[in-house]
């Protein structure tokens, strides 16, 4: 079945479809509908799933065709509650910020009150026709706890920005060294980085779509 991803990430995107390969979904990206660069959204949601919701109907109101979205919050326990990223997490003091500039102020703030605690909370939603929209804010969506430094991996992943700030907590080794072993205690990966959150976003798209098409 082809489910037509709502995001301009295109890093977002390329790691969805690497996780769906051995599913029956085909997922196919923004780009390749040329009307949909019209659409505006404004993610004014409170939470993850307010603007999954958001971002899916608009996107369906576009197309008309089964499309879903996702969204992230940033969650850090170190900072004051006046600088919690949570669904802003590429806005401050109303700029969005490309990915440098995410990069430059997350690596101030570890490097203003230490490492950040943090952890990411999921959300997405599945809207297949005008009557049947599928949604959730799981706690299977959301990353375990992890690091963020002030110190760049010298790797970098564009789309990802904070991935190359991110740690284990256990060691304080970057995510993007490869020639690091995951450790004993899993319970400290930062498996988003990994597409296991994508994974389990595949697993409960089928599980949503088999159940429209029992309807």
């Amino acid at each position: 079945m082809e489910l037509i991803y709502g995001t301009a990430n295109e890093a977002k995107l390329a790691t969805m479809c690497k996780c769906a390969t051995d599913c029956a979904l085909e997922i196919i990206g923004l780009d390749t509908i040329p009307a949909i660069r019209d659409v505006q959204i404004e993610e004014g949601g409170a939470d993850p799933l307010e603007n999954a919701i958001i971002k899916a109907k608009a996107f369906y109101q576009a197309l008309g065709r089964p499309v879903f979205s996702c969204d992230s919050g940033l969650f850090c326990e170190n900072l004051p509650a006046e600088l919690q990223p949570g669904v802003h997490v590429r806005r401050v003091n109303e700029k969005t910020m490309t990915d440098a500039e995410m990069v430059a102020y997350y690596s101030g703030l570890a490097k203003e009150y230490g490492m950040l605690k943090a952890r990411y909370q999921n959300a997405i939603c599945l809207i297949m026709d005008d009557e049947h929209l599928y949604a959730s804010m799981d706690a299977s969506f959301s990353s375990k706890n992890f690091g963020i430094v002030d110190t760049p991996h010298p790797n970098y992943a564009k789309g990802f920005p904070l991935d190359c700030l991110s740690v284990r907590l256990s060691d304080g080794t970057y995510y993007l060294d490869d020639e690091h072993s995951a450790p004993e205690d899993e319970s400290e990966t930062k498996d988003i980085a990994f597409g296991e959150v994508e994974k389990r976003a595949i697993i409960y798209l089928e599980k949503c779509i088999a159940e429209y098409q029992a309807l």
